[in-house]
């Protein structure tokens, strides 16, 4: 069992588009089901679903381009459990000049860089995606 849930899941969803598999499988929580509802919503992953009744397991098909190529390019972990990183909604800037995103879990709930400036929403700074 992995201490940092949030490091866990970008580092399968980085590894399974590098193995070019279909969909990934983890242990569920409702916070990374939030995130992973927040990529589906930026076009980074196809589906989210939740299976099973007393240990359920949340399943994220990955989102390709119209080539066939992942649109997961890149993950970078920025706040980690040593180290909680914190943003100001002014500081949340755009990843890759705007072609990726920068998720931030904040009290409104998980946010992208986009939403959290137009909100003016601060909060604890998890990871970029391109």
């Amino acid at each position: 069992m992995s201490t940092d849930r949030v490091g866990d899941f970008i580092v399968r969803l980085k590894n399974a588009t590098a193995a070019e598999k279909s969909a990934v499988s983890l242990p569920h929580s409702t916070y990374l089901e939030a995130i992973a509802k927040k990529l589906h919503e930026l076009g980074f992953v196809a589906a989210v679903s939740v299976e099973g009744d007393a240990k359920k397991t949340l399943t994220v098909a990955l989102a390709r381009d119209e080539a066939g190529r992942p649109k997961i390019r890149g993950v970078r972990r920025l706040s980690k459990p040593g180290r909680r990183l914190y943003l100001a909604h002014h500081e949340a800037h755009e990843v890759k000049e705007g072609l990726g995103a920068r998720i931030l879990s904040t009290p409104s709930g998980i946010v992208s860089d986009t939403e959290a400036r137009k909100a003016r929403l601060g909060g604890e700074d998890l990871f970029e995606i391109w």
